[in-house]
């Protein structure tokens, strides 16, 4: 990123996210994909057992590729649009990991570090095409593409990062989700308090999130005998599903209200 593009996310923060076609990053947001990430869990759960295995992730795939061809079509930030194509790549993103662990038997170990290192190579040919990993320049088809394939690849490191913590270490849904409200919180100081760069803080926030959101909507949802409070993977969903619509209509009229 030059020196240019540096002062302008910093000192106006308006005119980027005006130009980008993501939102602004604030504490709804990160409230809104937290819940985005717990309800995709939940619903990937939910249908992969009701329905044909099969059959759920190729529906789970349409619904990722007409959220995103949805995302591609608008010119700016819809939140609609926007919070659809995340909720669907979360959705699709849990399918991805756990088809790698059920379908292939990998370990969760395996697929965590698989995942770690696919991501880091986004990331690099990310840095080494556009110069800039910032949310604020996503501007271009191009870095958008990045950007999502980002997004989708935090989502299935995310997954089989909580699946590890939970199963393969043991540790259960709740004391995952208590694990990582530890460690999401370690960007944020490290960035006030060590000077942390944002966009790497950023990033380590937005990975962590998967698996923050994940282990307690799977706390919520299994039966007992998986250390879970039994309240169903289908009214979890459902309820998670409402509160994010409920956001997304709250950010859909204060976007609207500043771009007035």
């Amino acid at each position: 990123m030059t020196r240019s593009e540096q002062l302008l996310d910093t000192a106006r923060p308006g005119l980027t996210t005006a130009l980008s076609k993501v939102p602004e990053v604030t504490a709804i947001f990160w409230v809104t994909k937290v819940l985005t990430t717990g309800m995709g869990e939940t619903a990937s759960d939910f249908l992969v057992r009701r329905i044909n295995p099969f059959v759920a992730v190729a529906l789970g795939a349409v619904a990722f590729a007409v959220a995103l061809s949805l995302q591609f079509r608008v010119r700016r930030y819809v939140p609609w649009v926007y919070w659809l194509a995340v909720s669907m790549v979360s959705v699709f993103g849990t399918m991805a990991a756990d088809v790698v662990h059920i379908g292939f038997g990998v370990p969760y170990a395996v697929s965590t570090v698989f995942f770690a290192v696919a991501l880091a190579a986004v990331f690099g040919v990310w840095y080494a095409t556009e110069r800039t990993l910032s949310i604020h320049s996503i501007t271009t088809v191009r870095r958008e593409l990045f950007y999502w394939l980002t997004v989708l690849t935090t989502f299935a490191l995310g997954t089989a990062a909580g699946d590890l913590t939970a199963s393969t270490m043991r540790l259960g849904y709740f004391a995952s989700g208590v694990l990582f409200a530890v460690v999401i919180a370690v960007p944020a100081i490290a960035h006030r308090s060590l000077g942390l760069n944002a966009i790497v803080a950023f990033w380590f926030a937005y990975i962590v999130t998967r698996p923050l959101g994940a282990s307690f909507a799977d706390w919520l949802g299994v039966p007992a005998s998986r250390r879970g409070l039994d309240l169903g993977t289908g009214p979890v969903t459902l309820a998670l599903a409402v509160v994010i619509a409920v956001l997304v209509g709250y950010l859909s009229r204060t976007t609207e209200a500043t771009a007035s």
